[in-house]
């Protein structure tokens, strides 16, 4: 991994990663998950293969977990945003990406894009409460 990417990546556990957990998110970066009686809400982080930036991709699925078309279970204690077809990007409902490649941005770059993916959680949380 890229020294760019490990920063936002740090920024990214301490910023956002303890608000999911307050929140009731369990689960490892990238992968995250709340399981609840009814469904379980899917958050994972998927960083640009090229390097710069990430999307935020989430889901819901039964609390049983999820199956594939194949026949693959997949348990709830591992089911990813990834595993479903059906899932939707963050980000004022367009799914862009967030940069921290941008030349000429602020010094705190990647505290200051952690801090706007906080500012878009409340998507996420219409998105998991509308989608049960």
């Amino acid at each position: 991994m890229s020294y760019e990417r490990d920063k936002m990546i740090s920024e990214l556990k301490k910023i956002v990663v303890s608000e999911l957990r307050d929140r009731g998110f369990r689960g490892s970066f990238p992968h995250f998950r709340r399981i609840c009686k009814d469904k379980i809400d899917l958050i994972t982080f998927q960083f640009d293969r090229y390097g710069g930036g990430f999307v935020i991709e989430i889901g819901v699925c039964s609390p049983e977990g999820f199956i594939h078309s194949w026949g693959e279970k997949v348990p709830p204690n591992k089911v990813t945003a990834h595993d479903l077809s059906n899932r939707f990007r963050l980000k004022d409902n367009d799914g862009q990406w967030f940069r921290y490649d941008v030349e000429g941005e602020s010094e705190n770059i990647y505290e200051d894009i952690a801090k706007e993916v906080l500012s878009h959680l409340y998507e996420a949380e219409e998105y998991w409460e509308n989608n049960r």
